[in-house]
């Protein structure tokens, strides 16, 4: 099993490797970048990470209030 896992990661670093060859021109991020609206599409992505970020950190705190609060039900039950 572990043998058939490290082939496969090594495989899938050799593609992304390949894929970054500096021949490969991709004409739209050029262009974006010309007109610069490239900034615009990386705001855009960072605020959706910052907005996931913070939806993950917020229900992380809600479960840990809960299972705090099931924790203190469960050790002095009424």
């Amino acid at each position: 099993m572990k043998k058939i896992i490290s082939f496969i990661l090594l495989q899938i670093i050799a593609i992304s490797a390949f894929a970054q060859r500096p021949e490969s021109s991709v004409e739209m991020a050029d262009l974006m970048r010309s007109n610069g609206k490239i900034y615009v599409v990386i705001a855009v992505l960072l605020t959706i990470f910052a907005a996931l970020l913070l939806f993950l950190i917020s229900q992380e705190m809600k479960l840990k209030r809960m299972e705090k609060k099931l924790n203190e039900h469960i050790s002095n039950p009424k």
